[in-house]
């Protein structure tokens, strides 16, 4: 007992090494002599806290250790260390420099200082987190230490105490403080790898499914329980469950080990099931699928479902149980036909369409690999066996819906959706284009009503009776054909939401498609398409130029020998056609389809657009309408295969006959350099004069050179003109001649001085002058 009081008399003593070792020893005896410790010396800690930690780095560090030894839980001494928390935090000011000094930059102050108030907070949890927010550096010491580069600082139990929060909170349920406390997890986790390979390494990726009510170890025939797929939702819940699934997706989306783990594949099936067979909000299921991996590797054909219904009239209080299905056909069901297999259809809200749009961003990811499109296409094939009753899946049965005046809006927003999974289908794969030009839907499908029978099944779907009495023609008739009458509708019938998605499907298609381009005009497409280009009006350019677009694709890939009335060729009509229209107008039409405000208001991520009505500006979100025209993956479409305007093939044209003349004057310079050369070579060793007559001729031909080389790069760049390019040629050719003189005249004198001239030199003067004597007489 002597010892610690001189201890505690040399801890309230002067800053320094007495007090500094007073504190040393304190801390040695703390885990051992707790009570002692605590009686005698515990009141005199505090106070060195607000007065020397901030002065000496050591005698911080020592006192902070001492208090979190003495306020540790164990077993043996739990209700001691819940006394001298109390003690510690029933003293403000302490309280207050603890706050303070998380944003000291000193490691060990910092360190020491996080790990006594996690104990703190442990203990007296409430207390702890009022004086938080009444400390004046509450705030900005944790986001400092949240900024910290220093990882054993950020990750001191910082992911399983914010975790203990928010189950302590009530979990998901929870209010304002689990949504802080996931909002920190964000914050540690984001754009940092190693948090992410440390998150990974402990079970807190198995406690993320937890708080969803989500099984970590789902298998894909297993459905998910009803207490996971019916639950209650509110804005608070709303908001903490997408914290929750931003977690996940930045998982997901991350590189390494991690892709490859059974967490991965939880994650994603959590996102599944949530969006495709459960009573969440319509944000929530977007958000789900959008978080989707780009490449969906889950076989979503044998993950299996188990959808609800809501009861009319119970406000979702009471939900019918639907049979099971699988998840494939539950995202078409949900593209075609939006939530709950088109209950609330009958208005276009935007969230809604939102919906619909993720869901088509989700097949599109499905479907990337080429046995998984040619196996979605054979199943809308005609039967094999003529006796076998004819099958159609809802995505064939949709894509089929005629134009109807006036237009049904569900209607029509569902055979959109269903173009875009079509052209999804057939996009970049020459195997599903073929597979689908075998397609022969029956003609009885009704243009009035959709029908809410079972889901989609590729190889599994609804049949669709054909009445007595068919016409042979008819049932046999192709789905291009179809796409093609239909197109002629919508142009008669002037509906411009028709026509887009009836023109962007046929677009698609073709592109690269010479048998489609064939069967296209077969079927009277050619028509349909010259006329909408001469009808064009200022109000509406879209669809000429989607139009001139679809002309050009049918001449550019017309190549399959076919033949229209009259036994006329395709490529013997196209062209006058063509050429009456105008390049420059056909070019212009294409060109004013990006300046189109629906063309340049599309994302990659959206393509619904808010309805342009005044008097839903007020409206809030959740109400607000939508609509969809364009869609990311046409437009891309667009922009990769858009041809340049005529100002610039004109130019290219003729850049590349300069070019071409370029070449051959150039290659006529250097061979009249080699034979100057060659030459050279023959007269050398005929004196120094002879060879100083070479060096100057070389000399001028080496300039004469570097000028080639100069004509040649002026004459390369597009804005090098004509009348200066033949000036220089005509300089070149003078310059040319005079060398030749020159040359005469040199060998005239070593002649005069009696130098020897080699005979073929010496023959060559004589026919030069020959023919001076002869142009003389």
């Amino acid at each position: 007992m002597d010892f610690l009081s001189q201890t505690y008399i040399a801890l309230r003593g002067p800053t320094g090494a007495p007090q500094r070792a007073a504190v040393l020893a304190l801390k040695g005896l703390a885990r051992n002599c707790k009570e002692d410790v605590g009686e005698r010396a515990l009141p005199g800690l505090p106070e060195v806290l607000q007065n020397d930690v901030e002065i000496d780095a050591e005698i911080a560090k020592a006192v902070l250790e001492t208090i979190t030894q003495l306020c540790e839980p164990d077993d043996d001494s739990k209700d001691l260390t819940l006394q001298h928390t109390d003690y510690v935090i029933g003293n403000d000011q302490a309280v207050h420099v603890l706050f303070s000094l998380l944003g000291d930059t000193h490691f060990y102050t910092r360190y020491t200082t996080l790990q006594l108030l996690s104990v703190l907070l442990q203990n007296r949890r409430s207390q702890i987190q009022g004086y938080f927010l009444m400390a004046p550096a509450g705030a900005t010491s944790i986001i400092a230490v949240l900024e910290d580069k220093r990882e054993i600082i950020r990750n001191e139990g910082a992911f399983e105490k914010l975790f203990n929060t928010v189950t302590h909170e009530g979990g998901l349920e929870g209010g304002v403080i689990s949504q802080d406390a996931l909002r920190c997890v964000d914050s540690l986790l984001r754009y940092n790898s190693s948090n992410q390979s440390y998150f990974r390494e402990t079970s807190l990726s198995a406690l993320l499914c937890s708080l969803l009510l989500l099984p970590s170890n789902l298998s894909l025939q297993d459905s998910a329980p009803q207490d996971f797929a019916l639950q209650f939702w509110d804005s608070q819940k709303v908001v903490n469950v997408s914290l929750v699934f931003g977690i996940m997706g930045m998982l997901v989306g991350s590189k390494g080990s991690f892709p490859q783990s059974q967490e991965l594949s939880v994650f994603v099936r959590g996102f599944v099931e949530l969006a495709l067979a459960s009573n969440a909000p319509t944000y929530t299921k977007s958000q789900a699928l959008h978080l989707l991996p780009s490449t969906l590797t889950l076989p979503l054909s044998e993950v299996i479902l188990i959808p609800y219904m809501p009861v009319p009239e119970t406000h979702g209080e009471e939900w019918d149980r639907l049979e099971p299905a699988s998840a494939l056909d539950a995202l078409v069901e949900l593209a075609l036909h939006g939530e709950y297999n088109g209950l609330y259809s009958d208005g276009r809200t935007k969230e809604g369409l939102e919906l619909g749009s993720a869901a088509v961003i989700a097949f599109d990811n499905f479907v990337r690999k080429e046995d998984i499109r040619h196996a979605i296409v054979q199943g809308m094939l005609p039967p094999q066996q003529p006796s076998e009753v004819p099958m159609i899946s809802p995505l064939l049965h949709t894509l089929c819906l005629s134009p109807s005046s006036p237009p049904n809006i569900a209607n029509v927003t569902s055979a959109h959706l269903a173009t875009l999974l079509f052209a999804h289908l057939l996009f970049g794969s020459p195997r599903a284009k073929t597979s689908t030009r075998s397609i022969k839907p029956s003609s009885n499908i009704p243009g009035e009503t959709l029908g809410q029978g079972p889901l989609f099944v590729p190889a599994d779907s609804t049949p669709a009776p054909t009445p007595p009495g068919e016409d042979e023609e008819d049932a046999s008739q192709s789905l291009l054909h179809l796409f093609a009458e239909n197109l002629s509708l919508c142009f008669l019938s002037q509906g411009l939401r028709t026509t887009m998605r009836n023109t962007t499907a046929c677009l698609q298609w073709l592109w690269d498609d010479p048998k489609a381009v064939r069967e296209f005009l077969e079927a009277g497409g050619l028509g349909t398409l010259v006329e909408p280009i001469n009808q064009t009006s200022e109000s509406e350019y879209l669809i000429p130029g989607l139009c001139a677009f679809l002309l050009g694709i049918c001449y550019e890939f017309n190549r399959e020998p076919g033949e229209i009335a009259r036994h006329v060729p395709f490529i013997s009509l196209l062209y006058p056609i063509i050429s009456r229209l105008g390049v420059d107008v056909l070019l212009g039409h294409m060109t004013r389809v990006q300046e189109h405000d629906w063309f340049k208001s599309i994302a990659p991520e959206s393509m619904v657009l808010c309805y342009p009505s005044k008097a839903l500006q007020n409206t809030p979100p959740a109400e607000q309408e939508g609509e969809i025209w364009l869609h990311w993956s046409f437009v891309d479409f667009w922009k990769s295969n858009q041809r340049p305007s005529a100002e610039s093939a004109m130019l290219i044209n003729s850049l590349k006959d300069d070019i071409r003349s370029q070449v051959q004057e150039i290659d006529a310079l250097q061979l009249r350099l080699k034979e100057l050369s060659a030459t050279e070579a023959r007269v050398r060793g005929h004196g120094c004069i002879w060879i100083l007559l070479l060096t100057m001729i070389s000399r001028e031909l080496a300039d004469s050179e570097a000028r080639v080389a100069e004509l040649e790069a002026e004459l390369q760049t597009p804005d090098g003109k004509k009348r200066e390019v033949e000036k220089e040629q005509v300089d070149l050719l003078v310059l040319l001649d005079n060398l030749s003189t020159k040359r005469r005249r040199n060998k005239q004198r070593m002649r005069e001085a009696g130098m020897e001239v080699s005979g073929d030199e010496a023959d060559g003067d004589n026919d030069e002058e020959d023919e001076d004597q002869g142009g003389e007489e």
